[in-house]
């Protein structure tokens, strides 16, 4: 598979060293959202999938040119409070894409919860489309 969804510090609006390398090494296609729910853990949020149809997390795909050598760096990147599993997302340019996408491992409280499911809505950040 090579795309992947990003929810967080790698969506395009961001300049860190791993959203830069994720821009050169990949090709940004558009919003997305999948089912799930975005919790803020202080510097960086966490997504847990959901089943529940009211539930959404937005982001962008990516097209990765090199998906191994990628998500291998990324992978490390994001560390053992972070799996990456694969999902279906809903996306601007088509129905439901085949992605892969971090999800969070440890606890979370619905205190932590950012109910707009947009992690740049909790930043103040206005997207750059």
């Amino acid at each position: 598979m090579d795309h992947l969804f990003v929810y967080a510090t790698l969506r395009s609006p961001f300049t860190n060293r791993y959203a830069r390398l994720l821009a050169e090494r990949a090709t940004l296609l558009g919003r997305a959202r999948i089912q799930g729910k975005l919790y803020d853990l202080g510097p960086y949020p966490g997504m847990l999938l959901s089943g529940d149809p009211e539930d959404w997390v937005i982001g962008e795909i990516y097209r990765l040119h090199d998906p191994a050598e990628t998500l291998a760096i990324l992978d490390d990147y994001e560390g053992a409070p972070y799996t990456r599993v694969a999902a279906q997302v809903r996306a601007e340019f088509a129905e439901t894409v085949d992605v892969w996408v971090y999800t969070y491992n440890l606890p979370v409280t619905e205190a932590q919860r950012i109910l707009s499911g947009d992690y740049l809505d909790r930043l103040g950040t206005a997207p750059a489309y």
